[in-house]
């Protein structure tokens, strides 16, 4: 597929995956994300021809127009589309396949300084919720979802969810649908949960059958809250 192919494949992507574009006027002012993809396409067809700083000023020239920070060395597939837009971040070896939906904030970017492979790979259909961060030269498997502003520092296994900091991968499955971010778990709060619940079990368990050792937890508080007072005073 040519460039200007792969570029108005990229404009009628958008009217598939915003319900709210409904006008040319509306898309050429409100979608910078997939203006910045377009000169990204322009920007890697020089720079991979050798026209390194050609690439690199069209890539400045489009992170100045957009906010989007995608270097022209990146390979991204067809029918990408970066939703909202602002603030994100594609690095250099950076890998995009198909078909993959990427929200504001989100970062693809390096943990190391030595050259080769240092930026994650995003298989075909995976979405990045806003403000997520994909560190170092990682796989995240096909139809993923990454959780808003998680932070992704191991790989994700195909059709997984991470979520959390630094991100967790729960079990498959778990929300069928891709853009229904409120249906990802809240796994930090459901072990607060359960870490409350395990202490009050343990205080009743204490309470009922060991008086004695309550009486000198009790002691014990007494002793140290008169210490505090005096380190006070």
């Amino acid at each position: 597929m040519g460039i200007f192919a792969e570029i108005k494949e990229d404009f009628s992507n958008a009217y598939k995956n915003d319900p709210a574009l409904t006008s040319w006027v509306d898309f050429l002012f409100n979608y910078r994300g997939v203006w910045a993809m377009a000169w990204y396409r322009i920007a890697h067809f020089f720079y991979i021809r050798n026209f390194k700083r050609l690439g690199r000023l069209i890539s400045g020239f489009s992170q100045w127009l957009t906010n989007i920070e995608i270097h022209p060395e990146a390979q991204i597939g067809s029918r990408v589309f970066i939703d909202h837009g602002i603030g994100v971040v594609i690095g250099q070896t950076t890998i995009i396949e198909d078909d993959v939906l990427i929200y504001q904030g989100v970062t693809l970017g390096g943990v190391s300084l030595v050259q080769g492979k240092r930026h994650p790979t995003i298989r075909s259909g995976t979405v990045i919720g806003a403000g997520a961060k994909v560190l170092g030269n990682i796989e995240i498997g096909e139809k993923a979802k990454i959780g808003a502003n998680s932070v992704v520092i191991k790989p994700v296994p195909k059709d997984a969810t991470a979520v959390g900091i630094p991100a967790n991968v729960i079990e498959k499955g778990r929300c069928k649908d891709p853009l229904m971010h409120n249906m990802l778990p809240d796994i930090n709060k459901e072990m607060f949960e359960y870490l409350l619940k395990r202490v009050a079990v343990l205080e009743h368990i204490l309470t009922k059958d060991h008086k004695e050792l309550l009486e000198q937890d009790l002691e014990l508080e007494h002793i140290y809250k008169s210490f505090i007072k005096a380190m006070k005073n």
